[in-house]
């Protein structure tokens, strides 16, 4: 595998900037001033046009005529100049470029073009770049920053690649006032060559990122970003921010798998099978990322709650359970123990609660590491050590009783020693989060933050916050994905499909959907096409009572509730009237699948759809008539491993379904997640397959059978 081009890119001994100036309003010498005020040691070579000194440094008016040859070339010039310039560069040998300007494929057809002639430059000369039409980098293990806004001067331990440059430049001042601090981050821009992947997989492999956090617009490579975030999430936390599900990007199809389908619902999937954990805000994709670096691996569920007011105990336990965690009675010892130490009204059951005690030794330090030592709890969240906060809000009202001391010698007499109650997530290797309404004005939440435990201003967010660190629990106890090799195309299903194309088909008939799946090993009902009256009488007879009637064409996309489907029919008689009928709804002499009548309570739906960047993806949710209304579903990019199919299947609100229910017997999971490997199969061995719709999938005592199929074929 060939070097990620971030190594060297992140790492540079020399760089160049052509666009920096002496102008301070200008981006190019914003950019160029955080190279050199925040504490970068390696070369750094101005190249202006007009300029003899930029910043006190000799300034180049070309890149050919630099002294050396730059590692990086960072390039913030009017989009009319990008292109000579970095081809200037290339020329001289520089390996790597990050392209500020903007004016490319964003802007239309022409910027289209001169981004084409970028990569073709890179391809020429061997260049990598990052962007256009992006914000930089950063790199803390070296003091490196790229952007235009001041770095927070400690090494951080969180990793961000984001295809919007805000959230690495003007996000800095918000993450230092939350003592959050990035170990690299990566402005990716248009992606016209590193991309977010490349991104993902470089802090996915690097030792001073702990957690890596994704701002995500879209994915142009879905099946090698799924392969790259699962080799990292098993081992390191990935979170991820999506945005571009709104119903501006959905899409109509002409299956229900179409209707269902979505951006959002696909990536909603694929965060899933990649084992990356989905945030729906940016600030809950830095404060949950923070808890994932900055604090020890969840072990387990049990949460234990200390606090100085019930109702933000409550408010934790309840989001904590909601999340999944447990906040389970302390044991009559450990509560002894505690019960010694509090008032006699206060609680220590978990949550422990002190009810307004302003002893934030007890709160913060002796009770939490009383409880991490018992072994009975896998984390503690604590709501209410504040300090200095708290201190300043009471003084007006205390100062006169206290004989009008000054409020800097109040505030010592009341200071308290946190030192241990940091150190605890280290000492006893869980995971400690903080609940405060007070932020940076207090001492004792500034030292929290400052020595890297998380603190959220509210209760709900820390639960929140902690039930992140459950999920990637889960995450860890996954299957191992594993994927056979894709078994070979049918000759008899392509030969089908090749035949309906040739013919002008649009779609499969429901009978040719079925033999096709019968080709990759699917479950089908029992069922013959009969062109006649006679010859439905002939085959139910041969079928056997009771079986179901439909009219079958390709033309026809959707029988339910058009009169074009009759169930249970138990006579001959019966049949001859039902087809009739059928026929009278169609308008004409339709020829009539005749299928055996599957009896069964439970319905699901599989189904397939393309998606741009991913292709195949697999779909399974709740079936029949409530498949669209419910919307209940679950994605999967094909091929599905058999973990992935497993995976899926109790994805979906209605899992209860497929266990023991109401006198049911649990369903055969394993047939049915080799169906929607099967489904995954046919769409990449018959790539002319656009869309499939299996639905209604029965289950016939634990069995699943297909009892429908629609496949939609491509233009």
């Amino acid at each position: 595998m060939p070097e990620n081009p971030l190594h060297l890119l992140l790492n540079p001994k020399s760089i160049a900037v052509a666009g920096a100036g002496n102008n301070p309003l200008k981006m190019g010498t914003l950019q160029a001033l955080a190279i050199l005020k925040d504490g970068y040691t390696g070369k750094f070579y101005p190249v202006h046009p007009t300029e003899k000194t930029v910043l006190g440094h000799p300034a180049c008016p070309s890149p050919l005529d630099l002294p050396e040859v730059p590692d990086l070339a960072m390039l913030v010039v009017p989009t009319a100049q990008v292109v000579p310039v970095f081809e200037d560069f290339a020329r001289i040998g520089t390996k790597r470029a990050i392209i500020i300007s903007a004016g490319f494929k964003e802007t239309g057809e022409s910027g289209r073009a001169l981004e084409d002639r970028l990569r073709e430059i890179a391809a020429t000369h061997g260049i990598r770049f990052l962007g256009p039409n992006c914000m930089g980098i950063v790199n803390t293990a070296i003091s490196l920053n790229m952007t235009v806004a001041t770095l927070e001067k400690r090494p951080g331990i969180i990793g961000m690649a984001s295809q919007s440059g805000t959230y690495i430049t003007q996000t800095l001042a918000y993450l230092r006032e939350r003592g959050i601090r990035f170990s690299k981050a990566v402005s990716c821009g248009n992606e016209a060559d590193i991309d977010i992947i490349d991104a993902l997989q470089y802090l996915g492999e690097d030792e001073q990122t702990k957690a890596v956090i994704l701002y995500i617009e879209g994915i142009r490579n879905g099946r090698r970003f799924i392969e790259t975030a699962q080799k990292i999430t098993p081992k390191k936390p990935v979170l991820a921010q999506y945005v571009g599900g709104s119903a501006a990007g959905a899409r109509a199809g002409l299956s229900h798998t179409g209707a269902l389908a979505g951006p959002d619902y696909l990536y909603e999937g694929i965060f899933k099978q990649c084992g990356i954990i989905r945030c729906h805000s940016v600030e809950d994709l830095y404060a949950h990322g923070w808890v994932h670096a900055a604090q020890p691996p969840l072990r387990g569920r049990r949460l234990a709650v200390v606090t100085n007011s019930g109702g933000p105990g409550t408010a934790i336990s309840h989001n904590a359970d909601r999340g999944g965690m447990t906040v389970p009675r302390f044991s009559g010892a450990l509560q002894t123990k505690i019960r010694n130490l509090i008032p006699g009204h206060a609680s220590s059951a978990n949550p422990v609660d002190l009810t307004f005690h302003l002893d934030m030794k007890l709160l913060a330090t002796t009770i939490p590491e009383m409880i991490m030592e018992s072994g009975e709890a896998d984390a503690v969240i604590v709501h209410g050590a504040m300090n200095s906060g708290f201190m300043k809000v009471a003084y007006p009202h205390v100062r006169e009783i206290l004989g009008n001391i000054p409020l800097e010698t109040f505030l010592e007499l009341n200071a308290v020693d946190m030192t241990a109650a940091v150190e605890l997530p280290r000492k006893y290797g869980l995971p400690l989060v903080v609940s405060s309404f007070f932020g940076r004005e207090d001492n004792n939440t500034s030292f929290y933050m400052d020595h890297d435990v998380p603190v959220f201003d509210s209760p709900e967010k820390a639960a929140r916050g902690m039930v992140s660190l459950l999920r990637h629990l889960e995450i860890r106890g996954r299957k191992t994905v594993e994927r056979s090799p894709l078994p070979p195309e049918s000759p008899e299903a392509g030969e089908l499909i090749r035949t309906a194309l040739a013919e002008g088909q649009k779609a499969l008939d429901e009978h040719q959907s079925k033999r096709i799946l019968a080709c990759y090993g699917v479950p089908i009902a029992r069922e013959q096409i009969a062109e006649t009256e006679e010859g439905t009488v002939k085959i139910a007879n041969e079928i056997g009572f009771p079986v179901v009637a439909k009219a079958c064409t390709w033309e026809i996309l959707h029988k339910s509730g058009k009169g074009l489907i009759a169930l249970n029919i138990r006579t001959k008689a019966a049949l001859r009237d039902a087809v009739r009928r059928i026929r009278a709804a169609a308008g004409r002499e339709t020829p009539i699948l005749i299928q055996e009548m599957v009896a069964g309570e439970r319905e699901f739906v599989a189904g397939m759809i393309r998606f741009p960047g991913f292709g195949p993806c697999v779909l399974f949710g709740l079936g029949g008539v409530f498949t669209e209304a419910l919307n209940d579903a679950s994605f999967r990019a094909a091929p599905l491993g058999p973990s992935e199919a497993e995976e899926m299947l109790t994805d979906i609100r209605a899992k209860a379904l497929l266990g023991e229910f109401r006198g049911l017997p649990a369903v055969d999971s394993t047939a049915l997640a080799t169906i929607l490997q099967a489904v995954g199969t046919i769409a990449l061995r018959h790539p002319q397959i656009a869309e499939m719709d299996l639905n209604p999938i029965i289950l016939s005592g634990n069995r699943p059978v297909v009892a429908d199929a629609l496949f939609v074929l491509k233009a």
